[in-house]
């Protein structure tokens, strides 16, 4: 790895510029989910543990370089404090006075939390003198966000160039669990790639087929192949235009020899509800009247004897409409297989986006897979092959 991690760094008496993600749900004024926070702790308390000073910089929300009082961090310092269990002093800016006071008043063993650097518009231009800014209040810069990483701002890319650096624990955790998995992975590598349109996951789908040795496509994205090989799909959800784009993805993936996956039958009803009557049928008859909504048990079967001969798995969405019970029954039963298989160490698995994550939880199988990542956009764009700023500044 060409970036430092936080061991090989000497925290004693530094004060350390910690750039978190901690943009959680919030209602009535309390975090609903303090997932990003919990996933920050183990960076904390390693900082603490060396004698270091951790000052967190973070964003939340969109202010669009506005002071949004509902957007400000302050709301955050609660939970903060109750996750970390060490005092959190709030700062009311990142940058000026409020800034140095806080953090020249730190005590021993606690966090100062800066305020939104995305009430700043500099923040998200990556504008040279607020960097310099920031990079003021401290000795080190560690970027403990690869959720942010994809964005070229201040307190992402800017403040990486000015200070000694390192990832935090939780961004060595993901560029360590998405290198094994598709810079240098074990061999055979699976991908499971659903969603709704082939247009959104283009670069995606380009990337992997040159990647992996077997690309399973689910969801929408699915039926949008079907159409490309002239088969039926009634009134479900597909995106026909894209038909010569899917066959050009097709072409590339024989040249490369990677074998795709698509559903062979699959779960149709006439109603997109809970609980509606639904049938199973072949791929190529699929009735006018209905719609597409889910993989179905032989396809699941194939998918399943894939992992089992896979030793990586990249999973990025589901195979069907999985928020709907029944057709939750394929990205159900196929999670749960790959979950089985890296309970038993015979599968590295990876998965990561917000429909991926919802569905692996509601599985069941989440706790099984090797690496779950929370970070969305970074993810996907990770997987697209593209160069992540964030990352590449710690390289430097």
């Amino acid at each position: 790895m060409a970036w430092k991690a936080l061991d090989q760094m000497e925290l004693d008496g530094k004060v350390v510029l910690t750039r978190v993600d901690i943009n959680v749900p919030m209602s009535g004024g309390q975090v609903t989910d303090a997932t990003r926070i919990e996933r920050i702790k183990p960076t904390i308390d390693d900082i603490l543990a060396r004698g270091g000073k951790p000052v967190l910089l973070a964003h939340f929300g969109r202010p669009k370089g506005k002071r949004v009082p509902e957007m400000s961090l302050g709301h955050v310092q609660d939970a903060l404090q109750q996750v970390l269990g060490v005092p959190v002093a709030f700062a009311e800016d990142c940058i000026g006075l409020p800034a140095k006071t806080a953090v020249a008043e730190m005590a021993p063993g606690s966090v100062v939390l800066l305020e939104n650097t995305r009430f700043h518009a500099e923040e998200e231009a990556n504008e040279g003198r607020f960097a310099a800014s920031l990079a003021a209040l401290g000795d080190i810069y560690c970027n403990d966000a690869f959720s942010a990483a994809h964005r070229a701002h201040a307190s992402t890319e800017g403040l990486a160039r000015l200070l000694p650096n390192c990832a935090g624990r939780s961004m060595q955790a993901e560029l360590e669990a998405l290198e094994g998995a598709l810079g240098s992975p074990e061999r055979p590598v699976v991908a499971v790639v659903g969603g709704a349109k082939v247009s959104t996951k283009l670069d995606l789908l380009g990337n992997l087929v040159g990647r992996v040795n077997v690309l399973v496509i689910g969801g929408g994205m699915a039926n949008t192949f079907l159409v490309a090989q002239g088969k039926p799909i009634g009134k479900s959800l597909a995106e026909a235009e894209m038909a010569p784009t899917v066959l050009d993805i097709v072409a590339k993936a024989e040249a490369a020899q990677c074998r795709i996956i698509v559903p062979e039958d699959v779960v149709v009803a006439r109603e997109f509800k809970a609980g509606a009557a639904n049938e199973t049928v072949s791929a190529d008859a699929c009735p006018d009247d209905a719609m597409i909504l889910d993989a179905g048990p032989k396809t699941v079967e194939i998918i399943n004897a894939a992992l089992d001969t896979a030793r990586t798995l990249m999973w990025n969405g589901p195979l069907g409409a999985f928020e709907i019970p029944p057709f939750d029954t394929a990205t159900n039963a196929a999670a749960r297989h790959a979950a089985a298989l890296s309970r038993s160490g015979a599968l590295v698995s990876v998965a990561g986006g917000g429909d991926t994550v919802s569905a692996l939880n509601t599985s069941g199988a989440a706790a099984d897979f090797t690496y779950i990542s929370t970070a969305g956009g970074a993810f996907l764009e990770w997987m697209e092959g593209k160069t992540l700023p964030g990352v590449a500044a710690l390289e430097r």
